[in-house]
């Protein structure tokens, strides 16, 4: 994301935080996490602006709202993802997440929560691809 981006998405966020009303539609969601992400401190704040624009990029019919105090995305009422900023990122998926074992491994474990410190490009690829996926 350029310089250029991020300055809109902060400046959209601030505008999203003055007007937040009580409805519920996706843009009170947007502007409720976009709110969220503005408030959360450097450096998480400029990745939680890029992994915001990754998910709603990756799968457009996700719906972001706050969920838990947390920026959560939904389809069909369903959350399928999340992230959260604390000593590092977490972003992870829920039981309402399309999730599929690989093929042909030997436990039943489902990768469901990452953890990073910098959203740099093959990162973002990979998050982009699990979203992609659990958003199906």
């Amino acid at each position: 994301m350029t310089d250029r981006e991020l300055k809109s998405v902060r400046k959209a966020a601030k505008k999203a935080a003055a007007l937040r009303g009580p409805r519920g539609d996706k843009a009170d969601g947007e502007a409720a996490v976009l709110a969220k992400i503005a408030a959360m401190p450097a450096p998480c704040c400029a990745m939680g602006e890029r992994l915001h624009a990754l998910i709603l990029r990756s799968a457009p019919t996700l719906q972001p709202t706050l969920y838990y105090g947390m920026p959560w995305y939904a389809k069909d009422g369903k959350r399928v993802c999340f992230f959260r900023a604390n000593e590092c990122m977490t972003f992870g998926l829920t039981e309402e997440a399309n999730l599929t074992s690989k093929e042909g491994a030997p436990h039943r474990l489902l990768a469901s929560a990452w953890y990073f410190t910098a959203l740099d490009d093959p990162t973002g690829a990979k998050l982009s691809a699990i979203v992609r996926t659990a958003a199906r």
